[in-house]
Parts: C-alpha cells; structure tokens; sequence
C-alpha cells in the first residue's frame, strides 16, 4: 500500500519537476545553439526517446493524421520554437512561472471552441488566474520593448497549446497518448528542421549546453509525457494536471540559485494568485 501510494506520488511530482527545470535547460542550451536549433534539438532527441517504448507505434487510422499534423505545428513546432526566444528577451524564471496560466488559457479556448461559458466557480478561478498571469508580467513589460515581446511570444506560445490540448484531448482517448505525441514530434521535425538545421551546423557546442538540451529533449520532450500519461491512466486527467502546478516553483528556484537570475517580488506574487487561480478552476471543474 505504501509503494502504490509513493509511486503515485511520484508520477505526480516527476513531470512537474521536469518541466519546471526545462526553462533552464533552454537558457543553459542557448549558450551554444541559435533558437529554433533549441527546438529542433529537443524534438528530435524527444522522438528518438519515445521511439524506444513499442507504444508509440500503435497504430493510428489515416482519418486522424490531419489532427496530429495540427498537434505537430500547434503542440511542437510553434510554441517550442517561441520559447527560446523568449528567453532570449525575459529570464527563464518568468518563463516557467508564465507558464502556469496554462491551464488558464486552455480553459479559454475550450470554452470558446464549445461555444459554452464556464460555470461560476471556473470563471471565478479564471479571472483570479489572469489576474496573477497580468501581475508577473508588469515588470518585463515595464522594462523595455524587448521584455514586452518576450512576454507576449510566451502568450502567443500559451494559446497554442490552448489549442493543442483541445485537438488533443479525443485522439488521446481514442489512441493513448504516446503513439499521439511520437507522431505530432515526427512531424514537428519536419516543420522545425529548415531553420533548425541552419543552426544546428552554425552551434558552438560546449558540455553544459549538450547535456542540458540532452536532458531537455530525452526527459522534458519525452519522458515527462510518458509519466504524465501513465499518471492520467491510474487516476484520472483532472487530478495528474495537478503536476503542472510545481512548473513556476521549480522554474523560478532554479532561475533564482543556479542562473542567478533577478525577479521582481510583484511577479513571484503574480505567480502564486496565478496558481490559486489554477487551483479554484480545477476544484471547481471537480464538483
């Protein structure tokens, strides 16, 4: 009973904590290689990983490719492609912290997909959450033309996965989501490699920077999902989304002590009304 109640909690906890260090691994990665060489790097080396679990060639009928194509562009190729260089602009701790209105937008283009409104205790998470999304960004935005569009391509980023997650979620159910995520990765190389091959030859490699996209593509790109839908699979897709709630600790502890980075307190405080927000929406949703 206590090893089943450990290894939940470490599939909870795991994919929180990887991807939480991914925006690290992205700064740490952009010391060597361009941005879209950060993306295409991960990609490949994710789909490579995921080749390796016989899954992820279950097959998949040719009436669906055309949504895993839009997965591809709108899971992969765009927003990973969008964060490199948005780290380029504003520090990754903010990045990851951004990141935890995830589930803000997501409920946003859901709800405008179904045409159907939140209920009152979603709506009421919902603007809590952009409330706190609004206060972590004053400060890049305040501080330059540059910050604002740093800030705005992780917004851009955010709302594709907005989408994704909406195409997503019937060919999850319908195939698993590891022969959904190996073939969305297949073809985000395609899409991602014209410029991601330009900078992948013009790359100054040095260890930190290999071994960080390493780790970035193999766990953040792979590993992660895989965990995370085991976790759905055992007990369910509302309470396994719970570990995207450790994604803008992590991200900006790291950011903080490893890269030295600064951080404004009205962000950090930004980040934890932004959490809460995720929070009421999800405890909301579960009644």
């Amino acid at each position: 009973m206590m090893e089943r109640l450990t290894s939940d909690w470490l599939l909870l906890i795991i994919p929180g904590l990887i991807w939480g260090a991914s925006f690290l691994f992205i700064a740490e990665g952009l010391r060597s290689i361009g941005p879209y060489g950060v993306a295409f790097v991960r990609i490949c080396i994710g789909f490579a990983t995921l080749a390796l679990f016989p899954s992820a060639r279950k097959p998949v009928e040719r009436a669906d490719w055309s949504s895993v194509a839009w997965l591809g562009l709108l899971w992969f190729a765009f927003p990973l492609s969008l964060f490199p260089f948005a780290e380029q602009r504003v520090t990754s701790a903010l990045t990851g912290m951004l990141n935890g209105a995830n589930p803000l937008f997501a409920t946003v283009i859901a709800s405008y997909l179904l045409n159907r409104a939140p209920s009152r205790g979603v709506a009421i998470g919902l603007a809590v959450g952009l409330a706190g999304a609004v206060l972590m960004a004053i400060p890049a935005l305040n501080a330059g033309h540059s910050s604002a569009i740093g800030v705005a391509m992780i917004v851009v980023a955010l709302i594709s996965y907005g989408f994704a997650l909406s195409i997503a979620r019937s060919l999850q159910q319908k195939y698993g989501a590891i022969p959904v995520i190996w073939r969305a990765q297949g073809i985000a190389i395609v899409l991602t490699a014209p410029f991601g091959l330009r900078d992948l030859f013009a790359a100054h490699w040095s260890l930190l920077p290999l071994l960080s996209l390493l780790a970035l593509g193999a766990f953040g790109t792979a590993i992660a999902n895989v965990l995370m839908a085991s976790a759905a699979g055992r007990f369910g897709a509302a309470r396994a989304s719970g570990s995207t709630f450790l994604i803008p600790a992590v991200a900006l502890v790291l950011g903080l002590i490893v890269l030295h980075e600064h951080v404004a307190l009205v962000s950090v405080v930004g980040g934890f009304v932004c959490l809460v927000g995720a929070w009421l929406m999800k405890r909301a949703s579960s009644h």
